[in-house]
């Protein structure tokens, strides 16, 4: 399954939308102008995405991971490399990381990032398509990417496919990549889909 240009234009609008709300909370939140930019969006088979994510994440990477449930349900993960992640604290909190492992403040820090990131995202999908999405508390794991997406769907036939979307943080003077993932059944990505047009009909209509 492919999304068509129509589709993934709407997705990349949706997400637009969600990201200028999260670097509105993270700039409040810091005291920094944040600016996340979104370059790409893409929808793939979930057999394939370690693969693709692999291209510009090596080695362990540290993914912040939130359930989410409604009518369109999956998981949904805000993932970085390791040097990535301690960049990002140290943008975010003045500081400078003094050894290669992410400490206690450290996980905290790209906790909240995530859960605010990854909220921002998922709360503007369910409020302009106008279904009703409900979150768990997000959780941050350390590990290679393998290992982050076989722990999701080890148990689930269901969870098919990954909408992956590029991402990279603007902070100060540096700036970070990373992805946000969010896995879907099957029943879900054709529930988004359906939502999608409807969205795109009624911004048709103004």
């Amino acid at each position: 399954m492919q999304l068509t240009a129509s589709q993934t234009d709407a997705v990349t609008e949706l997400i637009n939308i969600g990201y200028a709300r999260a670097a509105g909370a993270l700039s409040d939140l810091t005291g920094h102008r944040i600016v996340l930019q979104v370059p790409r969006v893409a929808i793939h088979p979930i057999q394939e995405v370690a693969t693709v994510l692999s291209a510009d994440l090596q080695g362990e990477v540290a993914s912040v991971h939130q359930v989410f449930s409604g009518p369109v349900a999956g998981n949904a993960l805000l993932l970085m490399d390791q040097a990535g992640a301690r960049m990002l604290n140290d943008l975010l909190t003045n500081e400078t990381s003094l050894n290669n492992s992410l400490d206690g403040g450290a996980r905290e820090v790209l906790t909240e990032v995530g859960n605010i990131v990854l909220n921002a995202c998922l709360g503007v999908f369910g409020n302009l398509l106008h279904v009703q999405v409900s979150f768990a508390v997000p959780r941050l794991h350390v590990d290679s990417i393998e290992t982050v997406l076989n722990s999701i769907t080890v148990n689930s036939v269901e969870l098919q496919y990954a909408l992956t979307i590029q991402t990279k943080f603007f902070i100060r003077q540096g700036n970070v990549s990373g992805y946000l993932v969010i896995i879907l059944g099957i029943t879900s990505l054709s529930a988004l889909l359906r939502e999608l047009e409807s969205w795109e009909k009624r911004q048709l209509e103004f």
